[in-house]
């Protein structure tokens, strides 16, 4: 997947541990879990909204977007 999520680097950036994260942000650390590792289909804006707050970052800090060179018509 393109998307690349660096929630790993902004709590390590903060000395902050995943169980904090997720109390503050209102998630289960399970799903903190899964946000992490880019298993996530989706995220919700005010889930996005919440870990900015948080984090006190912006988005683009927690997404990435790669290009995989998938596109159509690349080789």
């Amino acid at each position: 997947m393109p998307i690349i999520v660096r929630i790993d680097v902004e709590l390590a950036k903060r000395k902050m541990s995943v169980g904090e994260f997720a109390e503050r942000v209102g998630l289960t650390p399970s799903n903190v879990a899964v946000l992490k590792n880019g298993r996530a289909k989706a995220v919700r804006f005010s889930t996005l909204e919440a870990m900015c707050r948080v984090l006190e970052c912006q988005p683009g800090d927690l997404l990435e977007w790669v290009d995989d060179g998938d596109e159509e018509g690349q080789q």
